[in-house]
């Protein structure tokens, strides 16, 4: 069970050996950023189903939701020509409550199939795999008044930081601890053997003061003992507990964490399914990261991205394969939502992309542009120029966050 003692075990260990550590000072601006990449390529035809498309349920199969209310597998209602895939209860009741706004046929520059290079892509900001070797959202940190003790602004829930918030830009990382637990008696006498050694004695109280701030988090979790419970259960935990430190006044203003096991190449499934489980997982997370924030919650912005999408039709192993547009989510108290933003293709043969995938028609740049500068303040000269090279002809996206 990860508690206090089990906590101060990682944290101190991490201060002796890293010199890293979750605590941030005051920032310039008031608004939160979470980005979450669901690695794996999330099915965005499966997550936000275009149930009134002529064409969709002939294309999907024994994948297609019903826009019909009381069917077998019928998708949540949204607008006229979308649903929502019926794990995800908690995203429509923030669709009802006007919270969350839905892009689709969107996708990156990237127009190939590889996982790594399409991840990249999206990552790093620029055209191509191995056009940078730090990502978008560290260049954006680099555009924002620094904090007044220019601390961290960006924080990576797990074990590393991820391409996307890596670069010039101070970031910090959490993750709970594996090691062993730690004696009342070792932290008392750790205490005072660095009682006059200013950085250590800092490191340590820094870390004790952290832990207060997730040890109510982390006081049942037997989910967060490694090795047992699935990975979204435990992300659910963690990102709970990173909405607390998200929420502190003197905590980060962005974060990021990621999900893996969205590649459904054999029994998708439709309500019931490898992809329902991970949604519903991802679902509950979300929630979790809602609760954890409270108030701040209002002035919050969370986008949930995927490197490419899935083939309209399924394939032999009743999955989907490599594709090119998927859907992007915008959540969040500060977002402008009850929304489906989509300048929709059609699902007809002659209207895919190659012939087989969902057509991309909004560069996911724009999306990500438009938040950046509503909900940040970036500059959309500086977008174009450093967060995203290469970019001038891709304008911000308006109207996404609440004025």
């Amino acid at each position: 069970m990860l508690n206090r003692r089990h906590f101060l075990a990682g944290a101190v260990t991490a201060a002796l050996t890293t010199w890293q550590r979750p605590t941030f000072a005051a920032a310039e601006t008031d608004s939160r950023l979470v980005v979450v990449i669901l690695r794996g390529a999330l099915d965005g035809l499966a997550a936000v189903p275009p149930v009134k498309d002529p064409s969709y349920a002939s294309m999907r199969g024994a994948l297609a939701f019903s826009a019909t209310a009381g069917a077998q597998d019928t998708a949540l209602p949204l607008d006229k020509l979308f649903g929502l895939n019926p794990a995800l209860s908690g995203l429509h009741e923030s669709y009802r409550a006007g919270e969350l706004l839905v892009v689709h046929a969107v996708a990156s520059p990237y127009r190939e199939r590889s996982h790594f290079d399409g991840q990249n892509v999206l990552e790093n900001g620029t055209l191509a795999p191995n056009g940078s070797a730090d990502g978008w959202l560290n260049r954006a940190l680099l555009e924002l008044p620094p904090s007044p003790a220019r601390r961290e602004l960006g924080l990576a829930l797990g074990q590393n930081v991820p391409l996307v918030l890596r670069g010039r830009a101070a970031v910090a990382s959490w993750a709970p601890s594996i090691l062993p637990n730690a004696s009342q008696d070792f932290l008392t006498r750790l205490a005072d053997l660095y009682s006059e050694d200013s950085a250590l004695s800092g490191r340590l109280s820094e870390a004790m003061n952290v832990s207060d701030m997730v040890e109510s988090d982390a006081a049942g979790g037997d989910a967060m003992k490694p090795g047992r419970g699935d990975n979204l259960a435990r992300l659910k935990q963690i990102v709970g507990t990173a909405g607390k430190l998200l929420a502190a006044d003197s905590g980060p203003r962005v974060a990021v964490f990621d999900a893996t096991g969205w590649d459904t190449h054999a029994n998708e499934g439709t309500s019931q399914g490898a992809l329902a489980i991970r949604l519903r997982g991802l679902d509950g997370a979300l929630t979790a990261l809602k609760i954890s924030l409270g108030p701040v919650w209002n002035r919050t912005a969370v986008l949930v991205m995927t490197e490419f999408g899935r083939t309209v039709q399924i394939n032999g192993s009743r999955g989907t394969d490599h594709g090119t547009a998927t859907c992007a989510l915008l959540l969040g108290g500060a977002v402008k939502g009850g929304r489906v933003l989509a300048d929709w293709p059609g699902l007809r043969t002659a209207n895919l992309y190659e012939g087989r995938d969902l057509k991309p028609t909004t560069d996911l740049r724009q999306v990500v542009k438009g938040v950046l500068h509503e909900h940040l303040g970036v500059d959309p000269a500086a977008l174009a120029r450093n967060v995203f090279p290469e970019s001038q002809a891709i304008a911000p996206a308006e109207g996404l966050i609440r004025a």
